[in-house]
């Protein structure tokens, strides 16, 4: 089971194992997990929290490489940033959806939509409270099985 304080070091390993055009660009995170944590950190988390952890740091990540700062890769271009975001993204929803949990998924989904429509609106302002109120959503969710 997947402590939460090591989603974003268990990230970065699975990156780096893969052996993707990804792998040589991946860091070890100096920043701690804090959207995972807060996730994970409620009842409707409360199966896997370690996972779940996992699944909103790989989204954010995701995130991250499409319009800011990536914890987790260095040394890469701008176009290997996006095709990194769009895998992050489809990682984390696909082991989201294994976990059964489609309220979830359509969270996440939503906010991944949400944030794009901001940033082409050129108004992202809103964008790191939206990232905190989904994980708190996603704590409080329970998974529909």
């Amino acid at each position: 089971m997947i402590e939460p304080a090591d989603a974003l070091g268990l990230l970065a390993a699975q990156l780096r194992e893969e052996d993707t055009p990804i792998s040589p660009h991946v860091v070890e995170p100096a920043a701690a997990p804090s959207l995972g944590l807060l996730a994970a950190a409620g009842p409707g988390t409360a199966a896997d929290p370690g996972e779940y952890a996992l699944v909103v740091e790989a989204v954010y990540e995701g995130y991250l490489l499409h319009y800011d700062e990536p914890r987790l890769l260095a040394g890469h271009d701008s176009d290997l940033a996006l095709l990194a975001g769009d895998y992050l993204y489809a990682l984390g929803l696909e082991r989201l959806a294994a976990l059964g949990d489609e309220r979830s998924v359509a969270v996440l989904s939503d906010l991944i939509g949400r944030c794009a429509q901001l940033h082409a609106d050129g108004d992202a302002g809103p964008v790191s409270g939206l990232w905190r109120a989904a994980a708190r959503e996603i704590a409080g969710s329970r998974p529909t099985q």
